[in-house]
């Protein structure tokens, strides 16, 4: 399995509306997304402006092919993209110990 992580910087002012339009863009558009496997979202304490979305995948190409190259992907950007302060930081993790 492999670990996306963005990092998230909304415009301030705008977190409940994100916090909606994330959900629904998770949940009605990469949800359905080839390898999806799961999410999870923080919103950052300190910085309330800031967001770490957590998405597994099957396969980085999952990810970096079968998703990016879809028309799914420019749906989920319509839905998230206008509250972006800057363009996301986006990483990918194998996985190297788990607890139990």
């Amino acid at each position: 399995m492999i670990l996306e992580l963005a990092d998230i910087r909304i415009q301030p002012g705008q977190q409940a509306a994100f916090d909606e339009a994330i959900e629904r863009g998770v949940r009605t558009v990469i949800a359905n997304a080839k390898g999806f496997q799961g999410y999870k979202v923080n919103k950052g304490i300190e910085s309330p402006e800031r967001y770490l979305l957590q998405i597994f995948w099957e396969t980085l190409e999952n990810h970096t092919v079968d998703f990016r190259e879809s028309s799914a992907y420019a749906e989920w950007r319509a839905i998230v993209g206008p509250f972006f302060a800057g363009p996301p930081t986006v990483e990918h993790f194998n996985l190297l110990i788990k607890s139990d």
